[in-house]
């Protein structure tokens, strides 16, 4: 609970209709989501003990208030409209944060009324930090329903608010400056035996009770550095928080034990328990590239399995379970009908399948094993391409899935292998041997999806892919590239064949050898799988998703191969994440096989960094949250387009770059994958090669290549692909806003 509700320019509009509607696609534990208020700002909806009535905190000047004032709307009386809120403050001074006592017959708050009749003035932001006012006239009071206050709980100097009651009736808890700073304290139902129970200095508020009674949840801003402890001193004086850095704790009720749950960063708040005591929902904008974007999630005690709850709108705070654990209420922007006003909602809870969470413990698993020194980069027809074969085959088999054909999960395809891919005059081809590991999960479903990974990489540069120069010898571990992609095609494996949901769609999990060497392994499968499997209508990739940016930067290709991809791919991607959407179905990895199949595809991707192909590509530099992220969105993806009743297969614009063009030089980059729209960014530059030479660094934005403008990976392919070896042309950057030109002598 807190002292402001995050104010807004508030409009009304009188409705007095309904407004039930169910769940949009992400938010699967949220049904029958109703609408219970209309106009204004109206947020801390906690319900009575029998779970009938709740109090909020409403502050609407078209019902003549001139801010938060506490109502009560009865559950049992729809359908609900803003005349069916009942009064209970009494219109005088600020309110904030009501609770219902145990009879279910009273109502605490807090409120400034005593001290004056007049609404406090809200804070102004301070050198552009938004704040939250700690009124020092606020006191503790209850009321019955009436609205007649019958008792004062608290009556001391400075700010004591957002009481919460523990269900077992014994307890208040609430927030109090009584000691010099702002902490938890509890007190005894009547108001008596007070003590303080944290003691840490930053803004202890916003606490709960678990179920048993025997917990509080709360959430802190907890100052570490010299500057921020003078800083929050400082504010504080002027009794002033600024809420933007806050993370979620529990403790005992007698304040032992305390623990923080979240390491987010941001602000992470208004926590409550789940009905099991077991995990927390709480509000967060942690993934948020712009400040202000709020969503729900929920957290398990130990600060594992995170879960976006809340997708629609960019304001979701203030969660309560109803006593029985089957309602949830929040309050919300969705469903405006005036620009900026916040309602409170309702919701059947569904609990999630807990198989269906992507276990980051895992993906380590997977990641760690196929990028060992053991599997010496698993390079194509090796030793250690068997090994990583027979760990894939066994991780099937463990889940019970079903060969794809015959009797087990393995399935070999013979090539050539051109072992110096510059010489196209002396033939130094040789035969080689890979192995494909592939496995089906029957739902007995009309239709088939396909999610696959390569998971070959380039060995001890025997194949002459590597980046850096004289790199034969070394093991290249591909740990993003692509062990990330593997790790994530196991555990959709997992999810889907051990959840409680039989999905409308079968699954085959495709994991490739020979990608390295030119997509062989997904060529060989595609060559037969409609005469296996007419069904398939859609080829899910995951190549190299090891390595998100602080920016959280993914790339999705392939959304132009079926007209509903798109709207799929957006609606679904994760809170905070910038998605680069490529239309083409052909791109530089193993979905273009099955695209040319004419079977709709995507692929994600979060781009090329300077280990690429080169033996620093290690296990250490994986972003696990990254991977969990990304592999729980596919999931998602996955399931929406198992839900289409159709699939429509669309042919796309083959820009040349996009097919990866075959070409013979090379100016030793490493780019970026994602468009820009400003010109090929440069990831890393090799030692001793072109661009290295020409004096090209990391973070050069090149424009032009000869006569070839450049605006992105695919158009700079393109440029390479008319050069010769030994070729000098000048080449266009920028850096740091200032246009450069140099002569590179291609090789």
């Amino acid at each position: 609970m807190y002292s402001n509700t995050i104010k807004r320019n508030s409009f009304f509009q009188l409705l007095v209709v309904l407004v039930c509607f169910n769940a949009i696609g992400q938010e699967k534990n949220l049904k029958n989501i109703q609408k219970l208020t209309f106009g204004g700002d109206n947020a801390e909806a906690y319900f009575s003990p029998d779970g009938k009535m709740l109090t909020m905190q409403v502050n609407n000047p078209k019902m003549g208030m001139s801010c938060d004032q506490i109502y009560l709307l009865d559950l049992q009386n729809p359908p609900y409209s803003t005349d069916k809120l009942k009064a209970i403050s009494s219109g005088k001074g600020r309110t904030t944060c009501s609770y219902f006592m145990p009879d279910g017959k009273h109502i605490i708050y807090a409120s400034t009324f005593a001290s004056n009749d007049a609404c406090p003035a809200p804070p102004k932001p301070h050198d552009g930090k938004y704040l939250w006012a700690v009124y020092p006239e606020f006191e503790i009071y209850m009321a019955d329903l009436n609205g007649k206050i019958v008792k004062q709980l608290t009556n001391s100097p400075g700010y004591d608010a957002e009481a919460v009651v523990s269900p077992d009736g014994k307890k208040i808890a609430f927030t109090s400056i009584r000691s010099g700073d702002l902490e938890l304290w509890t007190m005894d139902i009547d108001g008596t035996n007070l003590k303080q129970i944290t003691f840490g200095l930053g803004y202890d508020g916003g606490s709960f009770f678990s179920h048993d009674s025997k917990k509080l949840v709360f959430r802190s801003s907890r100052p570490k550095t010299e500057a921020e402890i003078a800083d929050y001193k400082a504010l504080l004086q002027e009794n002033v928080v600024a809420p933007t850095e806050m993370e979620i704790y529990t403790c005992n009720i007698d304040g032992s034990d305390i623990k923080q749950i979240t390491h987010l960063g941001k602000a992470n708040w208004a926590p409550f328990f789940h009905p099991s005591d077991k995990k927390i929902i709480f509000s967060s904008n942690h993934h948020s590239t712009h400040g202000y974007d709020f969503q729900l999630y929920l957290i398990d005690l130990d600060g594992t399995n995170l879960k976006q709850i809340t997708w629609e709108s960019e304001f979701n705070a203030f969660p309560m379970f109803s006593p029985n654990g089957k309602k949830l209420v929040w309050s919300s922007n969705r469903m405006q009908d005036s620009k900026r006003e916040t309602n409170v909602f309702i919701a059947d809870w569904m609990d999630s399948d807990e198989s269906e969470n992507t276990k980051p413990e895992l993906l380590k698993k997977h990641i760690s094993f196929l990028a060992s020194e053991e599997l010496k980069g698993r390079l194509t027809g090796s030793v250690g391409e068997q090994k990583a074969a027979d760990y894939l085959s066994t991780q099937f088999k463990a889940l019970g899935l079903k060969p794809y054909e015959g009797k087990n999960y393995i399935q070999k395809f013979d090539y050539k292998i051109r072992l110096n891919p510059k010489d196209s005059i002396n033939d130094s081809s040789v035969t080689n041997t890979g192995r494909n590991v592939i496995a089906y999960l029957d739902n007995k479903a009309s239709k088939t999806i396909v999610i696959g990974a390569h998971y070959d990489h380039l060995g001890l540069n025997e194949h002459n892919n590597s980046t850096k120069v004289n790199s034969k010898g070394e093991i290249h571990n591909g740990a993003d590239d692509n062990a990330s992609g593997v790790s994530g095609v196991l555990e959709l494996a997992r999810m889907f064949s051990k959840n409680k949901t039989t999905e409308k769609a079968n699954y085959i999990f495709a994991l490739f050898s020979g990608e390295e060497d030119g997509l062989i392994g997904s060529k060989h499968m595609a060559e037969t799988l409609k005469a296996n499997y007419p069904n398939v209508v859609a080829m899910i990739n995951m190549d190299m998703i090891g390595r998100l940016n602080p920016k959280k930067d993914l790339i999705v290709g392939g959304i132009g191969t079926a007209s509903e991809f798109k709207a799929l791919v957006e609606k679904n991607k994760s809170a905070g994440y910038n998605i680069t959407l490529e239309e083409s179905g052909v791109g530089p990895t193993d979905h273009t096989s099955f695209y040319l199949k004419d079977i709709s595809v995507l692929n994600f991707f979060t781009g090329t960094h300077s280990d690429y192909h080169k033996p620093s590509d290690d296990e250490d530099k994986i972003n696990y949250t990254g991977v969990t992220n990304i592999v729980d969105y596919v999931f998602r993806i996955a399931n929406a387009v198992a839900d289409l009743d159709t699939v429509t297969f669309t042919k796309t614009k083959n820009n040349a770059g996009k097919t990866r063009p075959k070409y013979k030089v090379t100016m030793g980059i490493m780019p970026d994958y994602t468009e820009h729209g400003d010109g090929l960014h440069v990831d890393g530059v090799t030692e001793n090669r072109p661009a290295q030479i020409a004096g090209i660094k990391e973070g050069d934005i090149i424009t032009k290549i000869g006569t070839n403008e450049i605006k992105e990976v695919y158009s700079y392919m393109d440029a390479l692909a008319k050069i010769t070896p030994g070729e000098e042309l000048e080449v266009v950057f920028i850096r740091d806003g200032e246009t450069k030109t140099v002569k590179v002598k291609f090789e």
